[in-house]
């Protein structure tokens, strides 16, 4: 069977991060920094506002694992996973497009 080698590689990184001001900035500032391309982002509060969730569709495979362990570094960062299979938080937005 022969594979299609037009269809990226996009993962999806979800983090958990502390909730004020400025963490989307730095978190993004890193993306731009070392010219790392986010396909996709989704963010939205939880516990009551303290911390958040953000969902960040990337397609750089060979840079991936990289990306991960400059995120951890970030002081507002809590956790971090990877989702190599895409996430289903991103469904409904590709639905839509």
């Amino acid at each position: 069977m022969e594979e299609n080698l037009n269809i990226p590689n996009i993962a999806v990184l979800e983090l958990t991060v502390n909730n004020h001001p400025g963490v989307m900035s730095h978190i993004c500032g890193l993306f731009s920094r070392r010219a790392y391309n986010v396909e996709g982002i989704v963010c939205i509060p939880m516990e009551g506002g303290a911390t958040s969730k953000m969902w960040l569709q990337v397609n750089e495979e060979s840079k991936l694992e990289q990306i991960i362990k400059q995120v951890n570094k970030l002081p507002d960062v809590v956790c971090v996973s990877r989702h190599d299979e895409g996430h289903r938080v991103f469904e409904r937005v590709e639905a839509l497009v």
